[in-house]
């Protein structure tokens, strides 16, 4: 059987995007088919829209197959409705597994996405992983996240620090992703390892938005606050009317899978 997708990149986060599943098959096994970057088109996410009259929706699954909330992955969907004439105008509303998303096509490749309320934060938490400790906090903007600000997130060894605080004990059986946030002199900049994908990702918009949001509780950051991501692009991350992402989604091509 042969489908066709379309590869998409929100800020160097990518994705497979379906319109809707195949017959017979789910989205956890197709994430783990589609996703693989050396026997499927590769990607950190597989997203699937689905439209029924006055409902546009977006499903996301992680590499692994696991069900999530996914804020880049959301962005895109917006950009790829709106290129597909499912929507009208630039303001538009979204269905997920985490309710309602308002979107608004803010530019050529770039949408604003609303973004759940940030939940359960926790501040001051001393954690050990690898011999040492990091001085940490946590919060949920749609998955767990913990924060630890560094002085030089390019110093980093994220896939040993960030793989050993992603499992530990504090975070609970399913764990969380993990953000390395450097406080720059107009923004800050974030490198993060997600899980699901279990490396590090070019950019993750929950991550983003919970440095955001941790950094305004700490009081390091104004609104909207930027944030400069591993793959290039700078974010911005508004809590005015609630939490919002601002950023690039575009299609980097589209082509027919065997599966």
């Amino acid at each position: 059987m042969k489908i066709k997708f379309w590869k998409m990149t929100g800020a160097g986060n990518d994705f497979v995007v379906l319109k809707g599943l195949p017959a017979g098959r789910t989205g956890a096994a197709l994430a783990k088919v589609l996703c693989d970057r050396r026997f499927g088109i590769g990607a950190d996410g597989l997203i699937s829209m689905s439209r029924r009259p006055n409902n546009v929706r977006l499903d996301y699954w992680n590499a692994d197959g696991s069900s999530a909330f996914c804020g880049n992955g959301s962005r895109c969907a917006a950009v790829w409705a709106k290129a597909q004439g499912w929507t009208k105008g630039n303001e538009f509303t979204l269905s997920s597994n985490r309710g309602a998303l308002r979107a608004r096509i803010s530019g050529r490749g770039r949408a604003e996405i609303s973004m759940p309320v940030p939940k359960r934060l926790r501040l001051g938490l001393n954690l050990s992983a690898n011999g040492k400790n990091y001085h940490a906090h946590s919060v949920d903007t749609g998955v767990p996240h913990c924060v630890v600000f560094v002085d030089d997130v390019n110093k980093i060894n994220i896939v040993k620090i960030g793989g050993a605080l992603r499992a530990h004990k504090t975070f609970g059986r399913a764990g969380a992703n993990v953000n390395f946030v450097e406080i720059s002199k107009d923004k800050l900049l974030i490198r993060t390892f997600e899980r699901g994908v279990e490396d590090e990702t070019l950019a993750c918009g929950t991550g983003i938005v919970a440095a955001a949001f941790v950094s305004r509780v700490l009081g390091f950051g104004s609104d909207p606050v930027k944030v400069g991501v591993r793959g290039g692009a700078v974010l911005n991350v508004s809590f005015d009317h609630g939490p919002s992402l601002e950023g690039p989604g575009v299609v980097v091509y589209s082509g027919e899978v065997s599966i």
